[in-house]
């Protein structure tokens, strides 16, 4: 069965008059007048063979077939007007939605964020910061910065960088420290990864003590923490230079563990656009040009 040409206009405006429950205010919203919408919504309603509207002394009602297409229409609408936002200066400006592990989007991304801009001017990006729990599908998202193995269940993983784990602490603690051994008389806060203490003591030659300090599910505010002197802190030291750098934190010993990586994923049911083909060329060709700095 084939269906009737839809004059553009005329859904238009029975949309705008599903919204408002008014032809005056639909036609202020469309700069046509009151009469035009009414004629657009009756020649509608004679194309589809259905009434849209109850005409009440004061306003409009929708009927059940008016209430059926209404948020058809709005949806529609709403995504035409998204995509044309999409075009600006004789360019298509494609959107790319990113979660990121605060981390790395804080001690890595951000202070590089200009030359992504700079670099693809025209691409959209969209960040959301999470503590490594994330859901590619039911978020919504393009792809997403993770930290552990590489090996999540229904995605691809590229591998971005390491980042060992070393203690870090303030200054005052850190003169408190001589030998690995003397952490066990300090607060040792942690991650909710529960092996990191025991395999960075176990690389340092040490026993490793209870570990009672405070939990924490982010790394930045774990740092933050020992920055205001509430213990020594297990940190990616490469994700937390500007501190270092400033002497908010120091690292009493120089032994380093690694208990996993950064990666870049998506769904393997997704086939990449082109906007996460540039995204993942330009962190890798970043990351690599860091790496010969280094």
């Amino acid at each position: 069965m084939s269906r009737p040409n839809l004059p553009l206009n005329a859904l238009r405006a029975f949309e705008a008059s599903a919204r408002h429950l008014s032809f005056t205010q639909a036609g202020l919203e469309l700069c046509v007048t009151q009469a035009a919408i009414s004629h657009h919504v009756k020649s509608l309603e004679e194309i589809l063979g259905v009434q849209l509207f109850r005409r009440l002394p004061r306003g409009l009602a929708l009927t059940d077939e008016g209430l059926a297409l209404a948020p058809a229409l709005h949806d529609a609408f709403r995504r035409i007007g998204a995509t044309l936002d999409q075009f600006q200066g004789g360019h298509f400006r494609e959107v790319l939605t990113v979660a990121v592990v605060g981390t790395f989007a804080v001690g890595w991304l951000l202070p590089r964020l200009r030359q992504f801009r700079d670099a693809y001017p025209f691409l959209d990006l969209r960040l959301l910061t999470h503590n490594n729990r994330v859901d590619l599908a039911g978020e919504g998202l393009d792809c997403a910065i993770r930290f552990g193995d590489g090996a999540w269940h229904g995605t691809e993983a590229v591998r971005l960088t390491g980042a060992p784990l070393s203690p870090c602490c303030i200054p005052r603690l850190a003169e408190t420290l001589r030998r690995p051994e003397d952490l066990a008389q300090v607060p040792l806060l942690r991650s909710y990864r529960a092996d990191e203490w025991p395999r960075w003591f176990a690389a340092a030659g040490a026993p490793c003590p209870p570990i009672r300090g405070i939990v924490f599910d982010s790394s930045l505010t774990m740092a933050e923490a020992a920055a205001q002197g509430e213990g020594v802190a297990l940190l990616p030291t490469a994700m937390f230079g500007r501190d270092l750098g400033l002497g908010r934190l120091v690292q009493p010993f120089a032994t380093a563990v690694d208990t996993g990586s950064y990666w870049l994923t998506w769904l393997k049911s997704q086939s990449p656009t082109p906007a996460m083909d540039a995204f993942r060329t330009w962190l890798l060709a970043a990351l690599a040009r860091d790496t010969a700095a280094a």
